[in-house]
């Protein structure tokens, strides 16, 4: 009995650590090292249109929703790093997912078709759907992620959010995305950055150069973390050299951030 009974404990035993160490596809650890985007490395951001693969750049953002695996896949094949672009912080009503937010939190337009500002102080109800989002992106293979519309408390939402309230919510944004692996920026939100550059790995920006608040985003660079930088109104005469000095990685694109691009 004792020399029968000893093989079968261990058995057990193999079993029982194997269950432990064991994971699923919806398991959210990391299952590999994050990516850091480091200063001055060129890009491509297009939300648009068909996705043109072959601009010869490190780094593409595209749309998270809009794209298979199978793009990144091929992203990747072609040496690529892939962003995946969200909006956090904005109701979007074509997204597949959209059914999903009750209407209790979401509030005012912020100016672009069909999109609406969220209730960020409700995390309880929005935690998990951003959590499903950033689930998508990694299962895709994306190596990071652009969460959008992430300085709700200085606009006019229909929610009387505070500058706490924004720094909560991006801070949990920024965990849920490393918790799954993914590099995160910083969506615009210049005044929060001292607070938060420590949460994100890279900064993404519109217009810092016509509103003259380039020099803003300085700590990104100087911790060595990169600053994907896009202006629209201006030439990239008046905006290039200050970006080549600060070591930005700045294009020129249209508003509606289809293929066309003018790098610095």
């Amino acid at each position: 009995m004792t020399r029968r009974r000893a093989p079968l404990l261990l058995a057990v035993l193999v079993l029982l650590l194997a269950g432990c160490t064991s994971t699923s596809d919806d398991d959210p650890r990391p299952k590999r090292s994050r990516w850091q985007p480091r200063p001055g490395q060129a890009w491509q951001w297009q939300l648009s249109g068909r996705l043109d693969p072959t601009v010869d750049v490190p780094v593409y953002d595209i749309d998270g929703f809009d794209h298979p695996a199978s793009t990144v896949a091929d992203l990747h094949r072609r040496g690529r790093k892939v962003i995946c672009y969200l909006s956090t912080g904005a109701w979007e009503d074509w997204r597949p997912d959209a059914g999903k937010f009750p209407k209790s939190v979401i509030g005012k337009g912020n100016g672009w078709k069909g999109e609406r500002w969220l209730d960020i102080r409700r995390t309880d109800v929005l935690a998990p759907l951003m959590a499903a989002r950033l689930d998508m992106c990694r299962k895709k293979g994306f190596d990071a992620v652009e969460p959008d519309n992430m300085d709700g408390y200085a606009n006019r939402t229909g929610f009387p959010l505070t500058a706490a309230d924004q720094l909560r919510y991006n801070r949990l944004i920024a965990r849920l995305a490393h918790e799954r692996g993914l590099a995160v920026g910083l969506k615009n939100d210049l005044d929060q950055i001292p607070q938060l550059l420590d949460d994100f790995d890279f900064a993404v920006n519109e217009q810092c150069a016509e509103h003259d608040e380039c020099a803003a985003l300085l700590p990104f660079i100087d911790a060595g973390k990169a600053v994907f930088h896009v202006e629209y109104e201006l030439a990239t005469r008046e905006f290039c050299p200050e970006a080549k000095q600060l070591r930005m990685s700045s294009i020129l694109k249209r508003y509606e951030l289809g293929a066309w691009r003018a790098p610095c």
